[in-house]
């Protein structure tokens, strides 16, 4: 689940309804939901990671011939950084892109002008590590834990750098013209892992340091991008993971915080959603008193004034209706409602009427194989759960995007959860993704129809090719065997390309859909299995 390919955590739960299954085969048995009507989306954020530095070129065109609309770029403190391995800051303005290294922002220029060129949309997310010379002291093993409280002014001065290079109007030394601007941002990594930011707690887990630690580099960084012109962009905070250790003396320095108890740490509530008091607020950085509390919205404005919420809402191996039992404080994507509340209450508590939109930056199923960590599934599973997981998305208006990470599994096989394999041969995902399908119950009575929702992910970048209306065909075949024929079109008027019917069949058998390239192949969904009668 992480930008690092870390160790993941959790489960998923169901979203507005609880999903009756029965089994945990390819065809669920599931209670019908209420009709929906999305104006439109979610957006596709892809995270290709690794193999973007590897070819941008070519893992751009593959992104768009997916379809994703939208590329997920990690921008590394430390691989801009100069001398980033030393203890001593080096002289320079670390707010000027000129006084960095010219070699270190080369694979970031070229993803930028690589992207711009397909019309393919960007989310450059600010990431960890920092710098050894901005990491604080005290780390238990600072060679190896750079990630030690580091620090909001220098991230500040980082963050400025970053936003004059990507303004649209800067020109690198040595270039005939300005790289593209970028208005589209992340703040951050999972900075509820220890992983990422540490400590997470002290005295024996029992009060929170992370929330405070985010809460400086938030602050930083919203100042450094306001005072730069992307005061109007869209800027995602959070970029939460969706579980944590709650067991034993955890999360202790370095391990996973529970992102609900996280956040009351960062808002500096207590257990209660109360604001923090006393002793209790000043072991944690938080206003004391009722009057400190007034003045806390204003004091960090970036946590009530974002664009939306950046969360990692991954599964870890379970159906996208099973939730891990007895953690109230995970937030799985099927508990995406409890979350949102808990973001509003959050707001209210300091006078704010701020709804966050939920954006999905992180998400998908590690497969078995190769992939040896626990909480993995096979890949024909995998496939099937990202359509269901996508469709629950599609049903929570408040979602505005749904993320697959990454596109090729990682070489060593851990956190496989490619769409293709390390030799780049397509896993059943990869046309999961492309064409999702999913039939929220598969049985109905003769007569009766079944609702069929799905997305041709291309058609975003096929409007742009041909004005003809987009039109997907939803098609059955009897039985077992035998050829498909199509039984109805659905048109694409989403512009994301998704749509939602109501389909009769004319008895047992099998359902896909199809749509053709302009200009190309056809291409199809799964296959799902019903029955009729």
């Amino acid at each position: 689940m992480l930008a690092a390919l870390g160790a993941a955590c959790v489960a998923v739960i169901a979203v507005v309804v609880v999903l009756l299954v029965s089994g945990g085969g390819s065809s669920p048995k599931v209670a019908s939901l209420p009709p929906v009507k999305r104006p439109v989306g979610p957006e596709s954020i892809f995270n290709p990671s690794f193999v973007l530095n590897e070819d941008p070129g070519g893992t751009l065109d593959q992104l768009k011939r997916l379809g994703a609309t939208r590329v997920h770029i990690y921008l590394f403190w430390n691989q801009i950084a100069p001398d980033p391995t030393s203890t001593t800051r080096p002289a320079f303005d670390a707010s000027n892109p000129a006084d960095y290294p010219a070699a270190n922002w080369a694979a970031v220029d070229t993803a930028l002008r690589d992207a711009s060129a397909r019309g393919i949309g960007v989310d450059l997310a600010f990431n960890p590590p920092p710098p050894r010379w901005a990491s604080g002291p005290g780390a238990p093993s600072p060679s190896t834990q750079p990630f030690w409280r580091p620090s909001a002014p220098e991230f500040g001065q980082f963050v400025r750098a970053v936003a004059i290079r990507y303004s649209g109007h800067y020109t690198p030394p040595g270039a005939s013209r300005p790289l593209p601007r970028v208005d589209f941002w992340s703040i951050w990594n999972e900075p509820n892992i220890g992983v990422f930011l540490a400590p997470q707690t002290k005295d024996h887990s029992k009060v929170e340091v992370s929330g405070a630690l985010y809460r400086g580099l938030l602050d930083a960084a919203w100042s450094g991008l306001q005072a730069t012109g992307h005061g109007h962009d869209t800027i995602l905070i959070g970029e939460t993971a969706p579980a944590g250790a709650t067991f034993g003396n955890a999360p202790g320095l370095f391990a996973a915080m529970a992102p609900l108890r996280f956040l009351r740490a960062l808002y500096c509530v207590d257990s209660s959603y109360k604001p923090l008091r006393g002793q209790a607020a000043a072991a944690r950085d938080c206003p004391t008193t009722a009057a400190s509390s007034a003045r806390f919205a204003s004091q960090h404005p970036g946590m009530f004034q974002a664009t939306g919420w950046a969360h990692h809402p991954y599964p870890q191996g379970l159906a996208p209706n099973k939730v891990t039992p007895n953690e109230p404080d995970f937030a799985e994507l099927a508990e995406m409602p409890k979350f949102e509340h808990v973001l509003d209450t959050l707001q209210r508590v300091y006078g704010s009427h701020k709804r966050y939109p939920i954006y999905s930056t992180e998400y998908g199923y590690q497969t078995t194989p190769p992939d040896p960590e626990a909480g993995t599934v096979s890949p024909a599973l995998a496939a099937y759960y990202i359509n269901w997981s996508e469709y629950l998305t599609w049903r929570d208006p408040r979602i505005k995007s749904y993320d697959q990470y990454l596109l090729r599994d990682p070489p060593r096989g851990n956190f496989a959860s490619g769409l293709e394999t390390y030799a780049g041969a397509p896993k059943p995902g990869f046309y999961a993704f492309r064409m999702p399908i999913f039939l929220p119950a598969t049985e109905t009575a003769s007569g009766h129809p079944l609702e069929v929702w799905g997305c041709v992910r291309p058609v975003f970048y096929a409007r742009r090719q041909t004005r003809k209306p987009q039109m997907a065909q939803i098609q059955f075949r009897s039985g077992t065997s035998g050829p498909f024929r199509t039984v109805a079109t659905a048109p694409l008027t989403d512009r994301y390309g998704y749509f939602d019917v109501l389909q009769k069949f004319p008895g047992s058998g099998a359902v896909r859909t199809a749509w053709s390239y302009p200009h190309g192949p056809e291409i199809f969904s799964r296959t799902v299995t019903i029955t009729v009668g």
